[in-house]
């Protein structure tokens, strides 16, 4: 059983730079969110990344979250992961979190591709053991043969995706958070590789993506989120969401019959916080 709660959750980033050079620090912060001036002579520059978010995930959802860039999708991406707390808000995550911002972390072009496969499953969570009863399965479907034995710099850019992507699929995904999906490599894998992403994805109990692809957010979600300026601003079903992220790209934004509050009742939400209630992480536990 897999379950996720967000209420009210809010993420703050603190901006500590000179204003000669304040405009370069809130772009390499990469956030849209709300830019706001605190403390004495309102001299502390903070970007609220996200702003009150809440909803509820259960097993068999598949949320995708679409917006302009910067307005929160990869932050909150990073909060279901652990990466970030939240200021405010309590959060609970219950069941093994699978966090695939990429497919390779730790990945060092010197060492050879079976070397990597080690270092990379080892970030994303599994036991030496585990990796080795992985290599066989991992070996057939990258076909990538004796380069598994040479140093990953003498891999063309397709080969080495084609091995990230071995690596990733032969996981055991609990809750799946995917940024922009996972690519597969050259056109003849890349027909290989879809069923055995659908069989990945399956096997998720909760997954939560954020693309600003609506082909990709069809294909795998059966409920989508709105977001702007760090908030939800709309969720419901696939089809109407990005009806609603197309009329705001031609600037305009029709009345639909979803909820345009944050804690939606369409993803079962429930506004159970009070005032004081702070970060609260429960149950999380990472693959």
């Amino acid at each position: 059983m897999a379950k996720v709660v967000l209420e009210d959750v809010s993420v703050d980033f603190p901006i500590y730079a000179t204003q000669r050079n304040l405009r370069t620090a809130i772009f390499q912060r990469a956030t849209g969110g709300l830019i706001q001036r605190q403390g004495k002579n309102q001299k502390r520059v903070v970007v609220k990344a996200l702003a009150g978010v809440s909803m509820t995930l259960d097993d068999g959802d598949r949320l995708g979250l679409i917006g302009h860039n910067g307005c929160g999708k990869s932050t909150l991406l990073k909060v279901l992961a652990g990466i970030y707390e939240p200021i405010e808000g309590r959060l609970l995550v219950e069941g093994r979190v699978t966090p695939l911002f990429e497919m390779m972390p730790g990945l060092d072009p010197e060492d050879s591709g079976y070397e990597n496969i080690v270092t990379a499953g080892m970030l994303l969570g599994l036991t030496r053991r585990e990796i080795e009863a992985r290599i066989p399965e991992i070996e057939e479907f990258s076909e990538l043969g004796e380069y598994l034995s040479l140093p990953v710099r003498t891999y063309s850019t397709g080969m080495t995706m084609r091995l990230g992507f071995a690596l990733v699929t032969n996981l055991d995904p609990g809750i799946l958070l995917m940024d922009e999906g996972i690519g597969a490599g050259d056109a003849r894998f890349a027909e290989r590789a879809e069923q055995r992403l659908k069989e990945f994805v399956g096997r998720s109990r909760i997954v939560v993506v954020a693309s600003h692809a609506p082909a990709l957010i069809r294909s795998i979600c059966n409920k989508a989120a709105l977001m702007a300026t760090g908030r939800i601003i709309a969720i419901g079903p696939v089809d109407d969401i990005l009806d609603a992220y197309q009329s705001i790209l031609h600037g305009a934004f029709p009345r639909m019959a979803i909820s345009l509050e944050p804690a939606a009742k369409s993803v079962s939400a429930e506004r159970k916080v009070s005032s004081e209630s702070s970060a609260e992480v429960q149950g999380r536990q990472l693959d």
